[in-house]
């Protein structure tokens, strides 16, 4: 009996033993073979640095961002430096710190009504703005001290470029002036600045700074006065000699200014309220925000070879965004090679690394990239010959078989959705509707779904970014592959005035610069006055049973055969992150205009849990 148990022991062990083998040869035969991309082969080799890369990308978004350029310059053209403004500052106080800021300053700051009203309104309105302002002048004030202390400039122009572009490399005013000291084109070849279709050194932090402080020397030469300098700096050397003139031969600032362009008599006194905030920031409980990259942690390196930041990004796993950020006088986000000159890209410094210990491994990848260029799909389908489509049933078969496949993607270091949505050539708002993401945030480690395929087909009939444009102000219908479905594109259209720029006609209509950039196909933020920019376009689905070229029609026959939501009403709460033009969008047909009309909003400014009537 014992030797029976014994014997049905082992042969179980026996089977167990050889089940778990066969198991394992099975799950070897059946897992799938995985091809690397040559991208990835290329990265797999890299020799990597242990340094982490410390970028917030939350704080690139504020360096890019014209919103803040955008306030702080119509507040000091429009500002009225002599009505008082309401604000908890006593008069003793203020100009006991004046006082004190004048004492260690070369300028001669004194108090006056005027420059109270200004800080006052500044602390007022702008405390937020500032707060924003002191974090980027963590990375470029130390690149400004140390030109202007070789040039023996005082080191508080530095506060200049908060004034003149509020620290926004890529800052472009309605007259053209560009960069963090917004020079105008002929100042900038004035000072030997390259500007070319690649490169605008008005936007080089370095060498702007390097002509703005060979500017500021010449001038203070002939006026012998920092006030003055500032005043010519704003509105030139000629309007201030004749501000001189008029006043009957005085050279004291507050002492001409009446005399001076309108523009030029608050600019001064906004040098001084900025000056101001930021020495007694902690006394106005202004507290600066984090700026994690700090100028001293990168390095440049000289690029041999044309490269494109998405190469570079893609090859050295960092946002596009931090490239154009650290390297602002490249037009085109590419880094040109022109015949005997070099030309620069700044990077983190363990990024530098990366690049130097495998920089023939990324010429490489560069050159196979160039000799196998395609043209992108985007393109592909705006130059495709229009025609009358032809009914293929195995090649619709094979393309229902294609829109099946998903794609999945494991974020990895230095990702986010605007890398990756570049990659597989998406939009951000499908890789969010995809993945139910509702923000833009990505945790390290997430696998995120790709529909690629299906997704371009989707927007070749529903999105209107992707569509080109074919007369102004017509609805375009274009048919589906069953010749069923038509979509009825209605465009808005916006014509540039005096004084607009693409930051507050965005702010205007409630989207954003990007979405007007993609719009109308704009590589820069420059935008010529009378220049015709979409700036929304409505889709509406239309039902026909026969249809299969392009057409045109006309608004009156839009207006009869679309479906009109107009008679029916319902509510909408306002939800976080909604503007008029994200929920005009919602509805076909509805217009911002008509929201405000329905609920009767003068402005644009809408909180959430709002309650909106809708087609009232």
């Amino acid at each position: 009996m014992i030797v029976k148990k014994i014997s049905l022991a082992v042969t179980a062990l026996f089977s167990l033993t050889a089940f778990a083998q066969q198991s394992a040869e099975v799950s070897q035969e059946i897992r799938p073979e995985v091809k690397l991309s040559y991208l990835d082969s290329i990265k797999g080799t890299f020799k990597k640095d242990n340094l982490a890369a410390k970028v917030d990308s939350l704080w690139m978004n504020e360096l890019v961002s014209l919103d803040i350029y955008d306030d702080l310059t119509k507040d000091i053209q429009t500002i009225n430096k002599d009505v008082t403004v309401d604000e908890e500052l006593p008069t003793e106080l203020l100009k006991e710190r004046l006082a004190a800021m004048n004492a260690k300053s070369p300028f001669e700051i004194e108090y006056n009504q005027g420059l109270e009203n200004i800080i006052k309104s500044f602390l007022k309105n702008r405390k937020k703005s500032f707060s924003r302002l002191m974090a980027l002048s963590e990375y470029y004030f130390p690149i400004f001290e140390e030109t202007f202390a070789k040039e023996k400039v005082p080191l508080e122009i530095k506060y200049l470029a908060v004034v003149e572009s509020a620290l926004n490399p890529k800052a472009v005013s309605r007259m053209g002036a560009t960069g963090l000291w917004q020079f105008m084109y002929g100042t900038g070849k004035q000072y030997s600045l390259k500007i070319d279709s690649y490169i605008d050194e008005r936007s080089d932090p370095l060498k702007a700074t390097a002509a703005c402080s060979d500017y500021l020397t010449r001038m203070f030469n002939i006026f012998n006065d920092w006030e003055l300098v500032l005043a010519s700096y704003n509105s030139g050397p000629g309007n201030v000699t004749k501000a001189i003139r008029r006043s009957g031969g005085k050279t004291g600032y507050w002492d001409i200014r009446n005399y001076l362009p309108k523009e030029t008599q608050g600019y001064v006194p906004a040098f001084y309220a900025t000056m101001y905030l930021f020495e007694y920031h902690k006394e106005h409980g202004i507290n600066p925000e984090r700026a994690v990259v700090k100028n001293f942690e990168t390095d440049t390196i000289a690029i041999k070879n044309e490269m494109s930041f998405k190469q570079i990004a893609n090859l050295l796993d960092m946002p596009e965004s931090q490239l154009q950020l650290l390297n602002p006088s490249y037009k085109l986000n590419v880094v040109p090679a022109y015949h005997g000159e070099q030309n620069f890209l700044r990077l983190p410094k363990d990024k530098i690394a990366t690049f130097v210990s495998n920089e023939d491994k990324i010429y490489a990848y560069v050159k196979y990239e160039s000799e196998n260029k395609t043209i992108p799909s985007r393109l592909a389908m705006k130059i495709a010959p229009k025609g009358k489509p032809v009914k293929d049933t195995k090649s619709l078969e094979v393309q229902k078989e294609i829109q099946k496949d998903i794609e999945f993607y494991k974020v990895r270091k230095g990702d986010n959705l605007g890398s990756i949505a570049d990659k597989y050539n998406v939009n951000v708002s499908d890789l969010k509707k995809w993945n139910n993401l509702k923000s833009n945030s990505i945790a390290l480690g997430k696998t995120l779904k790709i529909k690629s395929e299906k997704d371009s087909a989707e927007k070749v009939v529903k999105e209107p970014k992707a569509l080109p444009v074919i007369e102004k102000n017509t609805e375009e219908a274009v048919a589906s592959a069953d010749e069923k479905d038509k979509v009825s594109i209605q465009t808005v259209e916006y014509t540039v005035a005096a004084g607009d720029n693409l930051g507050s006609i965005a702010k205007k209509f409630g989207t954003t610069i990007a979405e007007l950039k993609e719009l109308n196909d704009l590589s820069s933020n420059n935008i010529g006055l009378g220049k015709t920019l979409v700036v929304s376009k409505i889709v509406t689905e239309i039902q026909e049973p026969v249809s299969t070229a392009i057409a045109s029609n006309s608004v009156d026959s839009f207006k009869k055969k679309a479906p009109s939501v107009k008679n029916t009403s319902e509510d909408y709460y306002v939800k976080k992150g909604d503007s008029l033009y994200s929920i005009s969008k919602k509805y076909p047909g509805v217009t911002i205009s008509d929201i405000k009309k329905w609920n009767g909003i003068k402005d644009e400014d809408i909180k959430p849990g709002m309650k909106l009537k809708i087609n009232g």
